[in-house]
């Protein structure tokens, strides 16, 4: 799987979002310009120790992004979308994309992709959640499509043990 920031502007949002990756192994796609330095405390504080484990690529801007992808299955999350998260099939290695926190993905890119523009839904005139959590929500969407294949889905108590 694959994340993909739209010119992200708030650091703990893209180090959140870091860490969920590093926890799904999934892979991290920040295109520029980032509203913040990648060696920002808050990025670091709040991706912990997880981001030196993050598979994370920059981009120039969306046209390299598209270039250096190409044949790329892309999602485009969205509160401009009509499909809801769940009406897609998400295949293994798509990408997954979430736009800046103040103005989301350009309607010229949600136009010219209605099929795989997709929505949270929301309560009355809520304008969006927070990215971290609207990546989570959807990525793991994606992931329970898939199996969760290749995570580990069953935990373990540390000083007790389930009952059978």
């Amino acid at each position: 799987m694959n994340i993909v920031l739209y010119e992200p502007e708030i650091p703990a949002n893209t180090g959140n979002i870091g860490r969920t990756c590093v926890a799904t192994g999934t892979r991290l796609h920040l295109i520029e310009p980032l509203g913040f330095l990648l060696t920002e405390k808050a990025l670091r504080r709040a991706g912990m120790d997880y981001w030196p484990q993050l598979d994370v690529t920059r981009y120039v801007n969306y046209e390299e992004f598209l270039e250096k992808n190409p044949g790329a299955r892309i999602y485009f999350a969205s509160t401009k979308a009509r499909n809801l998260y769940t009406e897609v099939r998400y295949e293994p290695d798509c990408y997954i994309m979430f736009g800046k926190e103040s103005a989301g993905i350009p309607e010229e890119i949600l136009r010219d992709h209605p099929d795989t523009a997709v929505r949270i839904p929301m309560i009355g005139e809520t304008r969006s959640l927070n990215l971290g959590n609207s990546a989570a929500i959807v990525l793991y969407e994606a992931l329970r499509q898939n199996g969760f294949a290749g995570m580990k889905t069953q935990g373990e108590l540390t000083r007790y043990r389930w009952q059978e």
